[in-house]
């Protein structure tokens, strides 16, 4: 990997972090949203499920025009709007204007990570995808190690709009960078078909199992995923009787251990294939997943050693998996079918938090009762997404 490779990297990896940092530090915040708004699960999980769908929206529309586009000046134009609706956010003066704020996020947020995942997958091969996909992931274990602690320190300190606008201030650095350390994108449109039509990708979808066969994959793993997140730090804080100050510790030591696992699974999957591993941490993951929906009183190593190894595999089994379902198409059409994938992503994940909220409720005592029951969904998704991957096949 040379140096602009790598710079290139660094640029996307720090969209990714301001991006995934907007979605995550609405987690931990959910015990003090709840407290402070006066919300019940059900509303907590609408307004994480705000961003997801109306991301998901965005990025569905956005598939039929951003393969005639420079997928650079796509990112910038969706990042721009990103950090219009994060300041949004930091100035939402109660809970209806902050989920207003949240669907403004997800309008532009949507169009980012196709666009991400897009240009990587153009720039590098399949046979080194992988390694770029580990490098890129070190951006959540980024978010989780610095970005999540110093969030929650921020809500405890002043209040829950500061960390918004602490995301907002740090991307107008990260959009200097991507102007900067990105070059034109725009080998797929020199290369593009003759005959192409607006709704092509769709009928390349619909008309190709092995694309639907990935997009389910995507569907089923963030369906399993996100039912559990939005309320491991509720659960925490109510059943096991974790200190609120405390939950920073997940995130930390959870990215941590990612920062050094993620590139480790990123190499290893393009040495020994991207469908073994992923099986290998697929199975892993059915352990900490039941574990962290089933938790009792214990003290604070078995918790953080159980979020650490869910950290660990969930983070392993999305590097093959985005590595394996950016190669069922050609570049002309990656673009495309990505921010498709990322519709379908982003809409599971709403769909999913509303999911889990509607499972759940939260007892007198201040408990999160039925939790267990959020993890067995989980579980049984997991298991089909094992059958599913095994059935998507590389095309370049």
């Amino acid at each position: 990997m040379n140096s602009k490779e790598r710079l290139l990297l660094l640029a996307l990896a720090a969209v990714n972090f301001t991006h995934i940092m907007d979605f995550m530090i609405m987690m931990p915040l959910g015990p003090q949203l709840m407290d402070l708004l006066k919300i019940n699960p059900q509303q907590f999980s609408l307004a994480v499920s705000a961003y997801a769908i109306t991301a998901g929206i965005s990025s569905f529309i956005s598939a039929f025009f951003v393969d005639r586009f420079d997928r650079k000046k796509v990112l910038l134009f969706a990042y721009v709007g990103f950090l219009f609706g994060t300041f949004s956010c930091a100035f939402a003066p109660n809970y209806e204007m902050l989920v207003a704020a949240r669907v403004l996020a997800g309008l532009f947020g949507g169009m980012i990570g196709a666009q991400v995942l897009a240009i990587v997958a153009d720039t590098f091969e399949y046979e080194r995808r992988a390694t770029a996909m580990g490098v890129l992931m070190t951006a959540f274990s980024a978010a989780s190690v610095a970005g999540v602690p110093t969030g929650l320190w921020l809500a405890a300190k002043f209040s829950w709009h500061v960390p918004f606008l602490a995301i907002g201030f740090l991307g107008i650095g990260v959009l200097v960078l991507v102007a900067l350390a990105v070059p034109p994108i725009n080998k797929h449109i020199r290369e593009k078909r003759p005959d192409h039509k607006p709704f092509q990708v769709l009928t390349d979808i619909f008309q190709t199992p092995n694309q639907m066969r990935a997009l389910s994959l995507s569907i089923v793993l963030m369906l399993g995923h996100f039912a559990i997140i939005p309320f491991i730090a509720p659960s925490l804080v109510g059943n096991v009787g974790y200190h609120q100050d405390d939950i920073f510790l997940i995130y930390f030591v959870g990215g941590l251990l990612t920062i050094f696992s993620a590139p480790l699974v990123g190499r290893m999957a393009d040495k020994r294939g991207k469908y073994p591993v992923f099986v290998v941490f697929a199975l892993l993951s059915l352990i900490p997943v039941w574990l962290i929906t089933n938790l009792w009183p214990m003290p604070l190593w078995g918790v953080l050693t159980i979020s650490g190894l869910f950290f660990i595999v969930v983070n392993g089994r999305m590097i093959p998996t985005q590595a394996l379902i950016s190669s069922v198409v050609h570049p002309q059409q990656r673009g495309g079918f990505m921010s498709i994938n990322s519709s379908m992503q982003q809409l599971a994940t709403g769909l999913s938090a509303m999911i889990g909220g509607a499972m759940v409720y939260k007892s007198p005592e201040g408990r999160i009762e039925n939790y267990d029951w959020v993890g067995y969904f989980s579980i049984a998704l997991i298991l089909v997404s094992v059958w599913l991957a095994g059935r998507v096949k590389p095309v370049d």
